[in-house]
């Protein structure tokens, strides 16, 4: 027995089940998880796991049946997508579906949500019921994760990145643009989301490192040709820029 990660969406979280040794990467596989029957694709082993015991088995190989019910079941869930933003419309509730998704087994439809305050949404859990005959479920999430869920190019003119490849998003501050010497103007440091940038972080610890010793913009500090005032630090090639004496004479410190 092997230990295989698993996901049931693209660039989504990675799950851990035990299997034969003679499964490969890209196969898809029929899961038990708590939420029922899922269908995923194993896109890693992990052949040295010493906890393989708290993971369950792989409920079996996906069938081409499997696969074709997989196919319809993506066009079921836009269905439910549509029929519960009619609902919403219908029942006046202030907020935005964002995705639904059945359960491969149909024992549970999820749908995800925004809004800015909170909903609530039992009436529409009831009319969702009353058409579908499952267990609904509605989650709301934030900004972040709609993004994720939406797509889209970011200011890079790439894929934004919790679509492309992140599959978990840490906290970010605002310390993290400071720490590069960003200009804080929301509109080169924030994503499509609104919140500040997932690649800021990226290079936060190097920068952070970069920077020990280093003044800070504004900072009095003392020469070989007299004291003067910081105006520039360039973080990554460890320098920075004094302006001394009355005429103003620029130097750069390394």
């Amino acid at each position: 027995m092997k230990l295989y990660s698993v996901v049931f969406k693209e660039n989504g979280k990675s799950y851990y089940f035990n299997g034969n040794d003679n499964l490969e990467v890209n196969t898809n596989v029929i899961v038990e998880t708590e939420k029922g029957l899922q269908f995923g694709k194993i896109n890693n082993i992990i052949s040295d796991a010493s906890d393989k015991d708290k993971y369950k088995d792989i409920h079996r190989v996906a069938t081409k049946e499997d696969t074709d019910n997989y196919y319809k079941l993506l066009k079921d869930n836009v269905k439910a997508l549509e029929k519960c933003k009619e609902f919403v419309k219908t029942l006046n509730l202030n907020m935005r579906v964002i995705s639904a998704e059945f359960t491969f087994d149909k024992s549970q439809l999820f749908f995800n949500f925004t809004s800015d305050e909170r909903v609530d949404f039992r009436e529409l859990a009831k009319k969702l019921a009353g058409v579908y005959h499952t267990r609904i479920e509605l989650r709301q999430i934030g900004a972040r994760d709609k993004a994720k869920e939406v797509d889209g190019i970011g200011v890079c003119g790439e894929r934004i990145c919790c679509a492309r490849f992140l599959n978990h998003i840490d906290a970010i501050s605002m310390n993290m643009a400071k720490n590069q010497n960003l200009a804080l103007n929301p509109s080169k440091i924030n994503g499509l989301c609104g919140r500040l940038l997932c690649c800021l972080q990226y290079e936060d610890d190097n920068y952070i490192e970069c920077s020990k010793g280093l003044p800070q913009v504004g900072d009095e500090v003392k020469t070989d040709k007299g004291t003067g005032e910081v105006i520039s630090v360039d973080v990554l090639n460890r320098k920075y820029k004094v302006l001394i004496g009355s005429d103003k004479e620029e130097i750069e410190i390394k």
